[in-house]
């Protein structure tokens, strides 16, 4: 009985450590050239009330550029918030820089 509770224990363990992996095997440092498309997702400040948010896909067929589709949105700014920056000599001090969107993207 204690060794089939051992195993079951075991078992779950090994399990949970494998749920608990956290490699991104989709993340890729190369692009596939062959047939793929490439998306970039930036974010510009014009001024203290809008930003404009760029997404550009480029679409690769066969090892070249097919076509680059790029579309522009103007989005409001976030504000300004205070933050600490450090100049060349390692002096710190309280900064007003304008607020970055972060961004998330999500693939089916």
């Amino acid at each position: 009985m204690k060794k089939i509770q051992l195993l079951v224990t075991v078992l779950v363990i090994l399990c949970t450590a494998a749920a608990c992996d956290n490699r991104n095997e989709d993340l890729t440092n190369q692009v596939n050239h062959n047939g793929s498309v490439e998306t970039a997702v930036t974010v510009q400040h014009i001024d203290s009330l809008h930003d404009v948010l760029i997404t550009k896909h480029q679409v690769w067929v066969n090892g070249k550029t097919f076509k680059i589709l790029e579309y522009k949105d103007t989005i409001p700014a976030l504000g300004i918030e205070k933050t600490k920056a450090e100049n060349s000599n390692g002096d710190t001090q309280e900064v007003k820089v304008k607020k970055d969107y972060e961004i998330f993207i999500t693939v089916k």
